[in-house]
């Protein structure tokens, strides 16, 4: 096999893995966003007077295992306006479901 042809090759597998890095990640990121629209309905959080503070919310200093997407979802879901921020801290559900 030439060199051109393996430094092709490896150039195409190089952006092959990075591609599917990107996905998966958004794939995960897209699950905890959904997990937390999910627990929200399920407890009732429609509006700020019944809004409830969520564990998950902050992220913590010492991360050990596999990491965790639900504080970067929630960052971004109350910047988008999905989710409403108390001024306790506390979360609730911004948009309403479809019948």
């Amino acid at each position: 096999m030439s060199e051109a042809l393996r430094i092709f090759l490896g150039l195409c597998l190089l952006a092959a893995v990075f591609m599917l890095t990107r996905y998966v990640v958004t794939w995960r990121f897209k699950r905890a966003a959904d997990s937390i629209i999910s627990d929200l309905q399920a407890k009732g959080a429609l509006d700020a007077s019944s809004a409830i503070a969520l564990s998950y919310a902050k992220s913590g200093l010492i991360r050990i295992g596999m990491r965790d997407y639900h504080s970067k979802a929630m960052e971004y879901m109350v910047s988008e306006g999905v989710l409403g921020l108390t001024d306790s801290g506390k979360y609730y559900l911004r948009i309403e479901s479809n019948p």
